[in-house]
């Protein structure tokens, strides 16, 4: 049985709950560590970069390297997880807020999105969604989230809120405007594993 392992991208953000809920889907079937400089991406089954703030995640991972080593990677078919602000970095396209900000994307994904769409940290909010695949509502937490606003054809939306894609799928990229890292509902961790080649739940 091989041994997976997840990377989490750990220059700034949610790290330490993204690795303790990676840990527990896991199991004792991998192992997971954190990418805080260039070289061990490519070491790495699968890459979950966390939310946080965008600007600030976009500019370390340049400028550590790190979001080049992702890019190429993701383009040869290693699963790529971002949740809220990684969703930001997966995306192709972003709306003035982002513009504005001079984000240099990493462009993966085919969507464009809306950096602000539920508001401000005082908007934060929680709600009960109906996920493609899954077997019943998760509850997701959402926290200065943004959200997708359009999506190219290869994308396949798992959840909406409003009007809004708040969780989708482009082959081996994975996005989620919420945090599944804050619940102790592990299923959002566990579909993320079976994109993995070679894990078999």
């Amino acid at each position: 049985m091989k041994t997976i392992r997840i990377g989490v991208i750990a220059i700034q953000g949610n790290v330490e709950e993204h690795i303790e809920s990676m840990r527990q889907a896991l199991g004792k079937r991998g192992e997971v560590i954190k990418i805080k400089h260039a070289g061990i991406v490519p070491l790495c089954d699968a890459i979950v970069i966390p939310g946080g703030e965008s600007t600030t995640l976009c500019r370390l991972a340049w400028r550590e390297g790190i979001a080049q080593e992702i890019i190429t990677k993701a383009k040869a078919g290693m699963p790529v997880w971002g949740t809220c602000a990684g969703l930001i970095l997966l995306a192709s396209r972003g709306d003035d807020e982002v513009e504005k900000t001079k984000q240099q994307l990493l462009s993966l994904m085919d969507v464009t999105v809306n950096r602000n769409a539920f508001g401000r940290q005082i908007d934060s909010f929680e709600a009960s969604l109906t996920i493609k695949g899954f077997d019943g509502p998760f509850h997701a937490i959402f926290i200065r989230a943004p959200a997708i606003v359009s999506a190219g054809r290869d994308v396949e939306v798992l959840a909406k809120y409003d009007d809004f894609i708040v969780a989708a799928r482009q082959r081996n990229l994975l996005a989620s405007a919420f945090h599944p890292e804050l619940t102790d509902d592990l299923r959002f961790h566990r579909y993320f594993l079976g994109m993995i080649q070679g894990w078999d739940n």
